[in-house]
């Protein structure tokens, strides 16, 4: 590609991340970018979405701190008919303690989604070979209970699949993450042995293990490390990671509490207002 064609590309990715913040603003339903936004490769979905996050970023005076991993269950990705794995940005001003309130009205639709995170202890290096989860472990320094909060506004659900490129350049949704207490030492026996429990007011919405996340959560945590190497981008100390829903996605209502407990790790909750 040539600087020409570069610059025309940086140019209409950054008019569709301006299109995609105006849809924001004004909480419109989620639907694939129209020319001429249209997203039709990764490379193009994960540049609008660098730019968009760069607004974000100026918009809120904050800064990234870590990434989410979406898609990485078969319950997701029955759900959203689509069968990879996408990624996206966490902002520090939208990471918030268990027990936080939430305001639905801030959202064109409020979902949730019940996750282990990753803080990561140590920068990953480069590395010839795959990452697996034999040679990330020792670079995770805790791990969460956590519920990320996202806005699908109103997404058709049956079409998603093919809306799956605009998703990621979405941002893949995130709006937020409420974090449980961190807990160290775990093994990888531990995070594939979870059992995760969803719950609303009290009541089992769902439940997942850690081998239904790409067969281990450190296998979604090795899938980040390579998505991020091919973009010239790597994890580094302090970065959260969020490893994808264990279970499907939940909407719920005003007047709520959400909670999720994973065995072994603990349990984290938001109430929604």
């Amino acid at each position: 590609m040539g600087p020409g064609e570069s610059a025309a590309r940086h140019e209409r990715a950054a008019a569709a991340a301006e299109e995609l913040l105006r849809q924001h603003r004004h909480k419109e339903r989620f639907a694939a970018l129209p020319s001429p936004w249209e997203v039709r490769d990764p490379g193009f979905a994960y540049a609008v979405q660098g730019i968009l996050v760069e607004r974000l970023q100026a918009l809120r005076g904050t800064s990234c701190c870590g990434y989410k991993i979406a898609l990485t269950t078969p319950a997701m990705r029955r759900m959203v008919g689509f069968h990879d794995s996408i990624s996206g940005r966490l902002l520090a001003d939208r990471v918030l303690p268990s027990g936080a309130t939430i305001h639905a009205s801030d959202f064109g639709r409020l979902l949730i989604e019940f996750e282990i995170a990753f803080q990561l202890g140590a920068d990953l290096p480069p590395r010839r070979e795959p990452w697996s989860r034999e040679a990330i472990l020792p670079y995770v320094a805790c791990a969460f209970p956590a519920l990320e909060v996202a806005d699908d506004r109103h997404a058709d659900y049956d079409a998603l699949g093919s809306s799956i490129l605009t998703l990621a350049a979405d941002n893949a949704w995130n709006e937020g993450l409420v974090l449980g207490a961190p807990v160290d030492g775990l093994t990888a026996g531990d995070l594939l042995a979870a059992t995760g429990v969803a719950s609303i007011d009290g009541r089992e919405v769902g439940r997942g293990t850690g081998a239904d996340v790409l067969g281990h959560p450190l296998d979604a945590l090795a899938w980040l490390a390579e998505h991020l190497q091919e973009r010239n981008l790597s994890l580094k100390a302090g970065d959260l990671v969020t490893t994808g829903s264990l279970v499907t996605s939940k909407f719920p209502a005003p007047g709520t509490e959400v909670s999720f407990e994973v065995s072994g790790i603990g349990s984290v909750s938001l109430q929604v207002r």
